[in-house]
């Protein structure tokens, strides 16, 4: 009897274990297409910044007196916001990104924390079963 005992405890165990390396595989792959999003926008706004930039400084270069100086300031004043608000908003979507990865990570913990409860309350009303049956 103590064999059977041991052999569902151990069951038990493996599955417990496989399941939660199974979520756990799903969180990491979560965070790592986050990661990846986040790494892409990032670096498409960096791109478009030193792309618009440099755009800048090469008429910037071509001033030669102060009044080339105030035609070209607005358009420097322009790319900067633009940079600006190209970055912003690239933070925005990472950050959107990110409060939905945490949100799917969360639900799949909480699926296994429910389907881990459950297993424990059969199991406790199975023992409380058998050991009522023993006592009769």
């Amino acid at each position: 009897m103590q064999e059977t005992a041991m052999y569902q405890f151990n069951d038990q165990f493996s599955k417990a274990a496989t399941q939660f390396a199974d979520v756990a595989a799903n969180v990491n792959r979560l965070a790592l297409e986050n990661a990846e999003k986040a790494f892409g926008l990032h670096l498409a706004a960096i791109e478009e910044t030193v792309n618009a930039s440099f755009a800048f400084t090469g008429e910037l270069l071509q001033v030669r007196d102060a009044d080339s100086l105030k035609a070209v300031w607005p358009k420097g004043v322009q790319v900067a916001r633009a940079n600006a608000e190209r970055n912003f908003g690239a933070v925005q979507e990472v950050f959107a990104n990110t409060v939905k990865t945490n949100e799917a990570i969360g639900s799949l913990a909480k699926a296994q924390f429910e389907q881990a409860g459950a297993q424990v309350k059969a199991e406790v009303e199975k023992a409380t079963k058998a050991a009522s049956k023993a006592a009769k």
